[in-house]
């Protein structure tokens, strides 16, 4: 379904994504991530929709139909090192930084925070060009707001 999309992401030197485009490509993420421990719950999905509506400005439907349309694009991208790396491309810093929050918010939607989560945060932060500083003040705005 995706796969025209996926193969402009990943050429060697990629155009920077129009915005409807690094929507998706940035809710995939989040969607990778909160498939990451084998557990896709509840929570995350919530979670994943309430962040696209707010970082967005979509109506519920419109953040729902986004996230469905990432969980399948994301099911169909190459491995994270890749995917990561061809968002880093073709989005601003400013964004990939507000998208490390968004994914510690996905991280720690179930109020706990795991090792293989830390792990995968840091791996995918550095992939994405996220200094190791910019990603700890990312989880610290997220957990100080609850």
């Amino acid at each position: 379904m995706f796969a025209d999309f996926l193969n402009r992401l990943i050429q060697p030197e990629p155009d920077p994504l129009d915005d409807g485009d690094a929507r998706l490509a940035l809710t995939a993420l989040l969607v990778r991530v909160a498939r990451s421990d084998g557990d896709y719950a509840a929570a995350e999905i919530i979670r994943i929709t309430r962040i696209v509506e707010a970082r967005y400005n979509l109506s519920h439907d419109a953040a729902e139909a986004l996230r469905m349309d990432a969980e399948t694009l994301e099911s169909e991208a190459p491995d994270t090192v890749r995917f990561t790396r061809a968002i880093k491309d073709a989005v601003p810093y400013e964004e990939r930084v507000a998208v490390i929050e968004a994914l510690w918010q996905v991280a720690l939607a179930d109020g706990e925070r795991e090792s293989h989560e830390d792990s995968l945060l840091r791996l995918v932060s550095n992939f994405l060009g996220i200094s190791d500083r910019d990603s700890a003040l990312a989880r610290q705005r997220v957990t100080s707001t609850g």
